[in-house]
């Protein structure tokens, strides 16, 4: 397993270098936003309307942060359960998304897709929001902000930390981990 320094937006060749189990230190912005932005970015889509945010190359941190505490850009800003965001993930690496940050297991569409598009799943630690914080340099509201914790942000990060869970290549951090412990 391997550990890499990337730096967002992701390019194929960036997505292609990552395998389940490896090491992700990520750079740059990324997109956040759970169930509620996703059914209204879907919404636009299904209406043929332009969405509010660019999606090609990005990142999506599935997170739902608390409220920053004074001279802090954010406050706790743990991972969200992934399979909530599974009806819609697949459309949105359809039209160039390169892959989401969350925790828990994917779907079986939402690992195709991920083939099919090129594009990968990472986990972050569950439970560990307020140390993942320390990583995030900037938060900025840029769609739904009536959705409050829940509306589409940017977030600039530095060394965030991830492992990949699902890759383009059809591996799966978590059935090989099944699959490694596994007695008849």
């Amino acid at each position: 397993m391997a550990e890499h320094r990337i730096t967002t937006p992701l390019s194929d060749e960036v997505v292609a270098k990552l395998r389940a189990g490896d090491k992700v230190f990520i750079t740059g912005h990324l997109l956040t936003g759970r169930d509620s932005a996703h059914k209204k970015l879907i919404d636009l889509i299904k209406a043929g309307k332009e969405l509010p945010v660019d999606i090609k190359g990005q990142l999506i941190y599935y997170v739902g942060p608390t409220p920053a505490r004074p001279g802090k850009p954010i406050g706790s800003a743990g991972p969200t359960t992934s399979y909530r965001m599974d009806t819609y993930a697949p459309t949105l690496h359809s039209l160039g998304l390169k892959g989401s940050i969350g925790k828990g297991e994917r779907s079986t569409e939402v690992k195709e897709a991920l083939k099919k598009f090129k594009a990968v799943y990472l986990a972050s630690v569950g439970g560990a929001g307020a140390l993942i914080s320390k990583s995030i340099e900037k938060d900025e509201v840029l769609a739904y902000p009536e959705l409050g914790p829940e509306a589409i942000r940017r977030i600039q990060v530095k060394d965030f930390p991830c492992i990949v869970i699902n890759d383009m290549y059809g591996g799966d951090l978590y059935e090989d981990g099944k699959a490694k412990y596994h007695q008849e």
